[in-house]
């Protein structure tokens, strides 16, 4: 059976003007900073107006361990958007944007899939509306100051040897994960040691995507600790006074994007932190405008609800002050086969005792989630190659574990194939069943919220942690920090820090290789194992087979 690819699907949309998607929604099109015929931004001045307006009902999708053999997170979440809608419901989706590193990389792009997709896909996975450039030019602006200040006397004090801030490109390059600057003798400055992260896992980024309005914005940015002065006193952004700067480079990359899935209903997608190094999750100021304008918004965290979904539920809702009224764990037959010791190339074949010995990675997801007080729904995503036979086993594992497992066939069919899924989710939303807790106090001191995620969630048996972290966390503790949610950075591909380790494991330990405190964004990074927050690319990137066709089309990102 010959299938369309993405990009086939996406140039063949019928988009409406983006006008017109903002009136479904009631934004009047003097508040719709169009960009082009197919995007918009929505404007604070309409946003600042709907506060009085109740909350529509939010929806998380999450999902197991990502494998090479695919899950279609983002696929569902557009799907399920499109699902609500064809059964009468009025709802919006919000995601994220997509990063330029891992469309050049391995994992091409992050708009959906098949028959459930957001469009223009292209220009969502390339440069959009420019909002991570901007995020990019505001980190990089603190960083040149903070050399400048230097150069020009110091007057802060700043101790070379404890600068925090780092540079940033939207990219994956290890080669600049460590880097000198500052050579060249004494018109370039003083020679110091330093380093790039990739700009998804910038604190400026976590910030736009937790801050309320342009105010909130300007606040967190001047909280950033940027550096030490000998005697360990902080110096934070605001003391290098770049935080008005920053804030003028970010004013329109903080307004929300909207966009349009393929079957023209409303999209936010806003923000992009990874959730193996940074919290996962779009914008705060999309998903509250979105829950404003609509009675259901289905939103995801990335990776597997290990990562995403327990950041999403500890940090963004926790400071946001939402409370999701149901989740979605996406799971794929494929994916229980590979978990059971299946290789990818036989993944075609029926092999229910491999889905069996699969299933505990998303047992473990369910009881997770479940432990927040959210009810779950699991979706099977369902690819051609799946057989009755191992439906039912996932159907049963499922049912044996308090969670109801729905084929959904969105990717092949749009909403028409994920309309069981739909009605089951307004229906769990609309009971009001949810009563969700974060998983841990904010009273609770940093090394012990560490320990709580990597036991409850990891399921680890011991955290590893030399004197100086120990220390580095006491001392935050005490300079008043101490209330902060954890943000942990580890690979995505297991619940240990193993990536190789997939399954449900048990009895392994987490090891921190550094703290990180992000003080305008208001958690600290924890980062575990090998992560790096500069990824590098694989031996044949992405990037090799990307061009543009005779047709003027873009090839092969996709």
């Amino acid at each position: 059976m010959a299938f369309k690819t993405d990009i086939e699907i996406a140039r063949e949309a019928k988009k409406q003007p983006i006008q017109q998607i903002g009136d479904r929604l009631g934004i009047p099109a003097e508040h719709l900073l169009p960009f082009g015929h197919d995007k918009g931004k929505v404007g604070q001045g309409f946003i600042d107006s709907l506060q009085d307006r109740p909350d529509g009902k939010l929806i998380l999708v999450t999902a197991i361990n990502p494998t090479p053999a695919g899950e279609g997170k983002t696929t569902t979440t557009v799907g399920l958007g499109d699902g609500l809608n064809a059964i009468g419901k009025k709802a919006a989706i919000c995601i994220r944007e997509a990063s330029l590193g891992p469309n050049f990389g391995m994992k091409g792009g992050a708009a959906g899939g098949g028959y459930a997709q957001v469009v223009p896909m292209e220009e969502m996975n390339l440069h959009f509306t420019g909002d991570f450039h901007a995020i990019t030019s505001a980190h990089n602006l603190l960083s040149a100051m903070i050399d400048n200040h230097i150069y020009w006397g110091n007057s802060l004090e700043i101790d070379e040897r404890r600068i925090v801030w780092r540079r940033v490109m939207d990219m994956n390059d290890r080669a600049l994960r460590d880097v000198v600057v500052g050579l060249g003798g004494v018109p370039n400055g003083f020679a110091r040691q330093t380093g790039f992260d990739i700009t998804v896992a910038s604190e400026v980024m976590a910030i736009l995507c937790l801050a309320n309005d342009l105010e909130d914005l300007q606040r967190r940015l001047g909280e950033i600790v940027v550096a030490y002065r000998r005697d360990r006193s902080p110096v934070y952004c605001r003391d290098l006074k770049a935080d008005g700067a920053m804030t003028v480079l970010l004013r329109d990359a903080m307004q929300p994007n909207l966009v349009q899935t393929l079957e023209n209903n409303p999209a936010f997608v806003h923000g992009g932190p990874f959730a193996n190094i940074a919290h996962g999750c779009n914008s705060v100021i999309a998903t509250k405008t979105a829950l404003k304008l609509a009675d259901y918004v289905v939103t995801e965290a990335g990776f597997g609800a290990d990562l995403g979904a327990e950041k999403f539920f500890d940090i963004k809702c926790r400071k946001a002050g939402l409370k999701p009224a149901a989740a979605v764990i996406v799971a794929t037959v494929r994916a229980m086969k590979m978990n059971g010791g299946v290789a990818r190339a036989d993944l075609g074949e029926e092999n229910v005792e491999a889905v069996e010995k699969g299933c505990p990675n998303l047992g473990r997801h369910i009881s997770n989630v479940k432990s927040f007080g959210v009810p779950v729904v699991v979706a099977i995503n369902h690819f051609h190659s799946d057989t009755e036979a191992e439906i039912a086993a996932v159907q049963a594992y499922c049912a044996a574990h308090g969670a109801e497992a729905i084929i959904c066939r969105h990717w092949a069919e749009g909403s028409a194939g994920i309309t069981e899924l739909a009605t089951r989710v307004a229906e769990i939303a609309d009971a009001g069943v949810s009563s969700f807790a974060p998983l841990y106090d904010d009273e609770m001191g940093l090394f012990e919220k560490i320990e709580t995620i990597a036991k409850r969630i990891y399921h680890a048996d011991e955290v590893l942690a030399d004197k100086s972290v120990r220390d580095q966390l006491r001392a935050w503790e005490a300079a008043g920090y101490g209330h902060y949610p954890i943000c942990m950075a580890k690979t995505q591909y297991s619940f240990s820090t193993d990536p190789n380790l997939r399954g449900a494991p048990t009895g392994h330990s987490v090891p921190i290789r550094e703290v990180r405190l992000s003080a305008g964004a208001g958690f600290v990074v924890v980062i575990c194992g090998e992560i790096m927050t500069m990824p590098g690319l694989p031996r044949s990137p992405a990037a090799e087979q990307i061009g543009i066709s005779e047709a003027g089309h873009v090839e092969g990102l996709f």
